[in-house]
Order: structure tokens, then C-alpha cells, then sequence
């Protein structure tokens, strides 16, 4: 039995619909996060979980209860959770104070108080700063402090709206070690919302796909990433290259694809005379100066259109009689000496390849 189940979820502010038949089973004990565009509803969703919000329709349960029936239940479910804001809001007191609150209110002792209190700030590395204003510290502190209040009360579920959002990258590192630190030593179920997908890849262990208010896919972070289910998802999670073509052939699920008058070679069940969309993730696609280098089914020659640098990456754009984009190392393109115009051969397996049939 799942520890949290929506059914049929629906949410809507006046005349526009947040939500659209949401349904979704949280398995006990693990990190599952929320991507999508702005506005898709995924804080719409995470305060329905955290019972901040009535649905307009569908059921929340949990442990098999439903929440809804009963304010009584409801309120100790509520007790189970805590939710972190993306802009956490701390008060006018000091760190440890902040921190207390909601010790405080639940009637714990004062001596079980220190205990916990002084146990938090130990684990998120804020001691030193106890006794100091929460209000004057970094954006990074501050987002420790609110995760070290949610947690001092040791809840079932943490629920997480883009915990890391507008901070550095060294505040990112922790608060990342924080959450799962809290997910691995307490099994604390967490649920949260995120921009950041490469921070869902690093955390989670099953991500779900919102876009336009309905829940399109959810799977592990390779099945999103490496086999979305449609062109919508594919172009959020960053596959560059989708490619329009025709299955030509089928032999034992190797097809063969028409794109642009070239043969591409894949794994698919669609049939031969199927119009599909093939998907490449940049990053699985090689390049090199020979033709004999690589043993890929997939080999062309493209010229160089663009190249773009970031980081310690490079971002090449080619010309194969279809456009194909490259993401390689820096060091792996001053080697090969590339620059706009230059003939190269592009490379990619046949597993590398992800077919969707056109909608």
C-alpha cells in the first residue's frame, strides 16, 4: 500500500483549471519530484498534499485513509507533514528560536527542546549562529533554517516547493546533502517541486512530469529522460535533436527510418510506413575526424554550423542533411580542432535512439 494516493485530483481558481485528474500512488521512504514549465500546478499540488487547500474534486488518501472524510483525520495527517515555501518565511527571533517554534507548540518540554533544537542545527551546520537574528542571514541560511524547522518535529513527509530556487551554488550542495541526509537516516518520505531538473536526476527516485495542469509521465529519472513519452515532454527534459521521419522497415525491433533522405537505424515496435519523431539526446552523439573511428550503426558526415561554449562544455551544431546537435567537452573539441565549417563525422547507436509515433 502506497503511503500517499490521489485519485482524480482536480484544483481550480475561478475560471482556470490548476489541476486536471491528477492521479499519482507516493511510495513510504522515498524522494519523489515534481518538473514542469511555470504554472504547470506544481505548487498547486504539493499544497493540496500538505491539506493547505481543498480540492474542487478527487480523493487524497493516506495509509489507505481518506483525508477528506474527516477534519479530525485530516488534522493528524497534517501533523505528519511539513512543507518548505520556495521564499521561506522565518521570523522576527533568533535561529534557535525559529527553529523551537514548532516544538513549541506541540507542548514538548523545554529540556526535550534543547535537545532536538541543538541536534538540528548540528546536522545543517548553524550552531554558531543560535542565537543570532534569522532575518540576517544569506538566502542559503535562511532556506537551512526553514528545512531544519520542518524537521525538528521529525515528520512522515516532507513536501519541498523549489527548495533550492535563486540560490548558489555551494547553498545548492548543502541543502541537497540536507535533504537526502533526511530521506536515507530518518526515511522521511519527501515530495518536491523543482526547475531544476539535473537536481531531480540527483535526488529523486521516481520524477513525475506536469505540463498544462495533468500529470503526462511518471517513471524513473531515465525513463523521463531517456524515453519521454511525447514531443512535449521530450523538448522540456532537453532532447535537442527531434527529427520527423518514416519507418521504412522493422526486423525484429531494429527499424530503419527515413529522415530527410538518410537512414537512421533504432530500436522501436512501430511498424514499417508509421510516421514517427526520433529523439537524440545530444550527449549521445560522437564525433570524430575518421569514418573507421566509430562502430555505431548511426554514422554521417555534417558540417560544423555553430559552435557555442559553456563551461567546460561544447555545444556543436551540424549539418548532416539534417540538422544534429553535438554536446561534447571542451577539451574534446580543441583536440579535434573544431570550428564553423569543418567536415566531421557525427556518430550514435541504434539504443540511443528514442522513437515516438506522431500523435
Amino acid at each position: 500500500m502506497s503511503l500517499i494516493e490521489v485519485v482524480a485530483l482536480c484544483q481550480r481558481y475561478n475560471s482556470k483549471q490548476a489541476l486536471k485528474g491528477i492521479t499519482l500512488a507516493i511510495e513510504k521512504g522515498e524522494v519523489f519530484a515534481l518538473i514542469g514549465p511555470t504554472g504547470a500546478g506544481k505548487t498547486t499540488l504539493l499544497r493540496l498534499l500538505d491539506q493547505l487547500d481543498n480540492p474542487a474534486s478527487g480523493r487524497i488518501y493516506f495509509g489507505g485513509q481518506d483525508v477528506l472524510a474527516s477534519p479530525k483525520f485530516r488534522f493528524e495527517i497534517r501533523r505528519k507533514m511539513t512543507m518548505v515555501f520556495q521564499k521561506p518565511i522565518v521570523f522576527n527571533a533568533s535561529v534557535y528560536d525559529n527553529v523551537a517554534y514548532p516544538l513549541k507548540v506541540r507542548g514538548f518540554s523545554r529540556e526535550s527542546i534543547f535537545k532536538k533544537v541543538g541536534r538540528m542545527l548540528e546536522v545543517i551546520g548553524l550552531e554558531v549562529f543560535q542565537g543570532r537574528n534569522a532575518r540576517t542571514l544569506s538566502g542559503g541560511e535562511v532556506q537551512m533554517v526553514a528545512l531544519a524547522r520542518a524537521m525538528v518535529t521529525e515528520p512522515e513527509v516532507l513536501l519541498l516547493d523549489e527548495p533550492t530556487a535563486n540560490l548558489d551554488p555551494v547553498s545548492v550542495d548543502l541543502i541537497e546533502k540536507l535533504i537526502l541526509s533526511f530521506n536515507r537516516e530518518q526515511g522521511t518520505t519527501i515530495v518536491m517541486a523543482t526547475h531544476d531538473m539535473s537536481q531531480g536526476q540527483r535526488l529523486a527516485d521516481r520524477i513525475g512530469v506536469l505540463m498544462e495542469s495533468e500529470l503526462i509521465q511518471v517513471g524513473r529519472a531515465g525513463d523521463i529522460f531517456n524515453a519521454p513519452r511525447n514531443i512535449k515532454v521530450a523538448k522540456f527534459v532537453g532532447v535537442e535533436n527531434i527529427l520527423k521521419g518514416v519507418i521504412i522497415s522493422n526486423e525484429g525491433g531494429i527499424v530503419r527510418i527515413n529522415v530527410h533522405d538518410r537512414f537512421i537505424e533504432g530500436m522501436s515496435d512501430c511498424q514499417a510506413g508509421e510516421a514517427v519523431y526520433v529523439c537524440i539526446r545530444p550527449e549521445d552523439v560522437t564525433l570524430s575526424l575518421l569514418k573507421s573511428s566509430s562502430s555505431a550503426r548511426n554514422l554521417f558526415s555534417g558540417e560544423i554550423s555553430r559552435l557555442a561554449f559553456s563551461g567546460s562544455l561544447t555545444r556543436v551544431g551540424l549539418d548532416c542533411g539534417f540538422p544534429l546537435v553535438a554536446l561534447i567537452t571542451k577539451r574534446s573539441a580543441d583536440e579535434l580542432e573544431l570550428e564553423a565549417g569543418k567536415r566531421v563525422y557525427a556518430s550514435f547507436k541504434a539504443t540511443a535512439i528514442h522513437v515516438i509515433g506522431l500523435e
